[in-house]
């Protein structure tokens, strides 16, 4: 009998495996991974030993980012922008999506820098997709569905997600 389509390409020793997905996870993160540690991180049950940036536009950043994230344009990031941070913290970058490669160049950029770098996988487009809150324009923007409590502005969070990218 004919192998399934998934074995067409037999999977790889489990040793090969690991080597691969450990050197993967290494370049990225998730949206879901990043929310949770920012709120360890703010209830105090971890390190602060990363920073989420936006590396959009700073309208873009303005209008709409995920909760927690730093606004630093990726034409913008140089060796004395990444200091002020200081030197023992990962850089998490993200952009608007998946059609974006902005993400992909703050982090060449900041590695080339010399400082660590991850990419969380999705940018705006995954941080919508897992329901994650969004700041902006000074207020709370919850995704849409969310419970909002009394003084909380909801927008789309099914809008189209531009890049931006300044």
């Amino acid at each position: 009998m004919q192998p399934s389509l998934i074995q067409q390409y037999p999977a790889a020793p489990s040793v090969d495996a690991e080597r691969h997905f450990a050197a993967k996870l290494s370049f990225e993160t998730d949206c879901s991974d990043v929310y949770a540690a920012l709120q360890e991180v703010a209830a105090g049950r971890c390190a602060r030993d990363f920073v989420l940036l936006d590396v959009r536009s700073t309208a873009a950043y303005t209008k709409r980012h995920a909760a927690g994230a730093v606004s630093l344009p990726h034409r913008q990031i140089t060796h004395d922008a990444l200091a002020a941070f200081g030197n023992e913290l990962t850089f998490v970058v993200y952009c608007a999506g998946p059609h974006c490669n902005g993400a992909d160049q703050a982090a060449w950029k900041i590695a080339r820098l010399g400082y660590p770098a991850k990419l969380m996988i999705g940018g705006m487009t995954g941080w919508a997709d897992e329901g994650l809150p969004f700041a902006g324009l000074g207020d709370l923007v919850e995704p849409i569905g969310a419970d909002v409590g009394a003084n909380v502005r909801v927008t789309m969070a099914a809008a189209v997600v531009r890049c931006d990218c300044a």
